[in-house]
């Protein structure tokens, strides 16, 4: 009689399990769709080990998540986790606090007052004047009126002035703001794992601060950066493992030709040419991108790719059983080192990687100063390496010159 109740109380117990897994309410809502085939470390994306040397300056806040840099005027800001902004001298010797922001700050520019723009993922879009006691911060943007009049901003993530002084900014979710659902990284992983494509481009008038969404339908756009004749914007598009290269000119008529109150989405962009793939199937998923004064335009991987969740992509249903599990059973793949740069042509000019992702989720690098700083979503240093670009082989070099002279 013992043995039969414990085989009926089993049996309870497995059915309770299974209709928690079945029917438990999510916050996604996933949808099917099929990813690139996972190409692997290979060609240009080979493994090496170019990263495993990087050196490291400890955060005098003892905070974590340097998840971006900017630079100006021969310094580096930087945002934390806890909501402060720092101000690092390029040797990384003199750290000041420029402002706690209250939230999260993620991607940063200064524009041509010296003014610090904040895409605080908890905040919207901020603009901060002075430094320490002195510092002002403005909120700028917490919702946008066209289309649609009082449409919050829920996850500002990157923000880049563009050469007219346009202020532009990634909003990565309509569906999970990083308030409501544990932060940042966890909002990000609910909306990459439902796949919905609900992210926008915004672009903001920097004197009327008039704001009007330019671009919607993207899965979890991310980083920003513009060509260096300004003509082209691209886009890190985290959820497709791509980088898009956006035609601004063609982007502006397209808008145009929508009218006030409608917005031309990513597919219907990409059919009539504003937007074209500027590099596809990447090893991870891209996270902010920066340009050197050299033109390299640089990608960070916050991670690699997962053959789970590209195994689920097709299927709804089992993502939503994925989401039922405790949290450290989700599908968040390893930390793995991964840096790339291209020319502005999308051709890899140089690719970076430490296998043992001894620094974690590295979101950015940012070449200046004859280094490659290295930025990541929760260390609690910045990363960086002596850099002065690939050298081009002396044979080529020779083959070059050669033809010159035989003209």
């Amino acid at each position: 009689m013992t043995k039969k109740y414990g085989l009926m109380s089993s049996g309870m117990l497995l059915a309770v399990v299974l209709a928690y897994l079945a029917f438990w309410p999510t916050p996604a809502d996933p949808v099917a769709w099929q990813p690139p085939k996972d190409a692997g470390y290979v060609g240009d994306h080979a493994v090496n080990h170019k990263l495993a040397e990087l050196q490291q300056w400890a955060l005098g806040s003892e905070q974590e998540g340097p998840e971006f840099i900017a630079v100006s005027d021969g310094v580096l800001y930087t945002g934390l986790s806890n909501g402060d902004i720092l101000k690092i001298n390029a040797d990384g010797q003199q750290q000041e606090l420029v402002v706690n922001t209250g939230g999260r700050p993620l991607g940063l520019d200064v524009d041509t007052q010296g003014r610090l723009l904040v895409a605080d993922g908890l905040r919207g879009l901020l603009r901060v004047t002075g430094r320490g006691h002195d510092a002002k911060i403005e909120s700028l943007l917490t919702t946008v009126q066209q289309p649609v009049a009082n449409d919050l901003v829920r996850y500002a993530d990157a923000v880049k002035i563009g050469q007219d002084g346009t202020i532009w900014l990634t909003d990565a979710s309509r569906r999970f703001d990083p308030k409501d659902w544990g932060g940042t990284f966890e909002a990000s992983v609910l909306d990459i794992l439902e796949q919905q494509c609900t992210g926008r481009v915004i672009a903001q008038n920097p004197i009327t601060l008039a704001a009007r969404v330019a671009m919607d339908g993207l899965c979890f756009p991310n980083g920003l950066e513009f060509s260096g004749d300004g003509k082209t914007m691209y886009v890190s598009e985290t959820g497709s493992y791509r980088i898009l290269a956006v035609n601004m000119v063609k982007l502006a008529s397209l808008g145009a030709d929508q009218g006030a109150k409608a917005v031309p989405t990513l597919t219907q962009a990409m059919k009539l040419g504003a937007v074209t793939v500027f590099a596809d199937n990447l090893p991870g998923f891209p996270d902010n991108l920066t340009r050197s004064s050299s033109g390299r335009i640089w990608v960070g991987l916050t991670k690699p790719r997962s053959p789970v969740v590209d195994a689920l992509a097709p299927y709804p249903f089992l993502r939503q059983i994925t989401l039922r599990l405790p949290r450290f059973l989700w599908p968040v793949p390893p930390a793995y080192g991964h840096v790339i740069a291209y020319d502005e042509k999308g051709t890899v000019v140089d690719d970076l990687q430490d296998p043992t992702g001894a620094y974690p989720e590295t979101t950015a690098a940012t070449e200046a100063y004859g280094k490659l700083y290295i930025q990541s979503l929760h260390s609690h240093t910045i990363g960086w390496i002596p850099y002065v670009g690939p050298q081009v082989p002396r044979a080529e070099v020779e083959d070059y010159l050669d033809g010159i002279l035989a003209h």
